[in-house]
């Protein structure tokens, strides 16, 4: 374990998320990513490409990753 794991509070992370052009492409990310456990928030910005998580705890990438992949968009990595 490293020290990480011992943030109080949510922690709120910026992937940047290629691939989304619309309002549907914003829900289609931000309803995978909500199914992570941990995760309290999801906002997704098409125009930016950016996608704003709050969880509990530091989220695991590879998950994310999934997540992204499973809505058909690619995770390029944190903003």
């Amino acid at each position: 374990m490293t020290a990480q794991t011992d943030t109080l509070g949510p922690v709120t992370t910026v992937y940047k998320v290629s691939g989304m052009s619309c309002g549907h492409c914003e829900g289609s990310v931000s309803d995978e990513i909500s199914e992570i456990a941990g995760v309290s928030s999801v906002k997704a910005a098409a125009s930016s490409g950016e996608v704003t998580v709050v969880s509990a705890a530091p989220l695991d990438e590879a998950a994310v990753r999934a997540a992204v992949d499973e809505a058909g968009y690619e995770l390029v990595g944190q903003a």
